[in-house]
This record gives structure tokens, C-alpha cells and sequence, in this order.
């Protein structure tokens, strides 16, 4: 019996959803420069022709992936997170509460991790006009007037910070046994 319009719909959206989000793992783990389209489609487990129904070229279909890979969310979130009237290091011990249970749940999330960070560090300007590096430094000020943060410059400890789960992310993705890290040790990386 012939599939129905939806049906056939259906099988085209769930496609592109798998090459999206296989591509995204192909794309942290290889780079834009060192992915081939022929390898991406065996890694798969499509035919390279199948990529380019959805996708004109690998341009095109990286574009899309580096705008899911946006932190526009993670940077609204921060923004809230700043604005709370509560001390620097219930702030802190949030977002790293939120971090952790996000890399251990959400593979994802540690794609996002991986290719954002990529994608800023590709930048001339470097890291530091990221506006997640920015709202951190804010809260790590603020933590520094009330004694609980470490003393030093706030974007190069809001680089730490990120740095480390940069790091638990790619372990996530790429290392089989690994020690994730925990709420603590993220708060570690900032208190005094």
C-alpha cells in the first residue's frame, strides 16, 4: 500500500532531523575543515546524494547547525540569573547545578557546548565579547564585592569556567569512561 502524503512527510522531517543531528556530532568532532561529505554520509549510514536533497552544498547545511548551536537561550538565562537579588554565589551554584545536570542528560546540549565554543573561538575578537562570558564576569563581580569569588580579571575567570565545561562536554561526546564533572567542583573554579 502506498504511504500517504503525511507519511511521506513525516519520513522526509525525521530525515533531516537525523542528518541534522548526526551532522552536528560529525561537525564538533571533525571540524568544518575536515569534513568530507562522502565521509559524513558513510558515518550515517546514508548515500552522499541523500545529504544533498536536503542540503545544496556543506556550507549550507553547517550554517544551519552553527544556528541551532546558538547559546541565545543559555545567554537569557544568564541574564535572569544576574538580575536575581540573591547572592553571587547562589548564582553561581545555580548555574553550575543547571550545567551539570544538562551535560549528564543531554547529548544534545554537549553538541551545543562543543560547537558554540568552537564557533567563538574562530572569532578574531577571541572569547571575551561572547555575551555568556560577559554575564558571567557580571556575576562573578558581584561575587567579588561580597567576598565569596575569587579576586583576578572576571572575563579570564568566566573563560575558566566555561573552559571547563567546554571540556566535560567533548569528554561527554568523545571518551567512553569519563568523570563528569560535578556541582562542586564548577563552584570551585570561582570561590575564594
Amino acid at each position: 500500500m502506498p504511504k500517504t502524503e503525511e507519511q511521506c512527510r513525516k519520513m522526509r522531517e525525521d530525515m533531516r532531523r537525523k542528518i541534522l543531528r548526526e551532522s552536528s556530532l560529525y561537525f564538533a568532532k571533525n571540524g568544518f575543515g575536515d569534513t568530507k561529505i562522502g565521509d559524513l554520509a558513510k558515518c550515517i549510514g546514508i548515500g552522499q546524494g541523500t545529504i544533498y536533497l536536503y542540503f545544496r552544498s556543506k556550507e549550507e547545511l553547517f550554517e544551519e547547525i552553527r544556528a541551532a548551536a546558538d547559546n541565545k537561550e543559555e545567554v537569557k538565562r544568564l541574564k535572569t540569573l544576574a538580575k536575581l537579588p540573591v547572592p553571587a554565589k547562589v548564582k553561581i551554584e545555580k548555574l553550575s547545578e543547571q550545567m551539570v545536570k544538562e551535560l549528564r542528560s543531554n547529548d544534545e546540549f554537549a553538541v551545543k557546548i562543543t560547537l558554540f565554543t568552537q564557533l567563538i573561538l574562530e572569532k578574531e575578537e577571541g572569547p571575551y565579547v561572547s555575551e555568556i562570558y560577559k554575564e558571567l564576569a557580571k556575576i562573578i563581580r558581584q561575587g567579588q564585592k561580597e567576598g565569596s569569588v575569587v579576586r583576578g580579571d572576571a572575563l579570564y575567570l568566566a573563560d575558566l569556567y566555561w573552559g571547563q565545561i567546554y571540556l566535560c562536554a567533548i569528554k561527554k561526546l568523545f571518551v567512553k569512561d569519563y568523570k563528569l564533572v560535578t556541582k562542586d567542583s564548577l563552584c570551585r573554579i570561582l570561590e575564594v
